[in-house]
């Protein structure tokens, strides 16, 4: 199933909660992407259901092996790309944000040709 940008959205931040804590719940996820807990718990369910995510009786989220896939993936395209756009002399915020767009549609192939790039310079 191809998981839509939302979907990589949520992961990619439950991979960079966990980075920070090993301890993830649907209100840290609502805080951090400034979402309201009912669309988050929407969202979680999903994201369960389909295998990216499990949630104990606690209630905390751990991502599974092709959700931790998917999160660490996203999240190394955000990093990489709003650095590559730093380095081209966008300001931090517009890198930021322009990255966020670019991260879930930029093909493989291109991006990985980014990365190469900066690792030769």
């Amino acid at each position: 199933m191809e998981l839509k940008e939302s979907g990589q959205m949520y992961l990619e931040t439950i991979y960079v909660l966990s980075l920070k804590s090993s301890a993830v719940r649907s209100l840290d996820v609502a805080q951090h992407m400034g979402f309201s807990k009912p669309s988050v718990s929407r969202a979680v369910g999903i994201l369960k259901n389909n295998g990216y995510l499990l949630m104990d009786k606690d209630g905390y989220l751990t991502l599974t092996p092709e959700g931790r896939r998917i999160g660490e993936k996203i999240y190394d395209r955000h990093t990489t790309l709003t650095s590559f756009l730093i380095k081209l002399g966008v300001s931090e915020k517009t890198a930021a944000e322009d990255a966020c767009k670019m991260e879930h549609d930029i093909s493989d192939a291109t991006f990985e040709a980014i990365k190469a790039h900066i690792k030769n310079k």
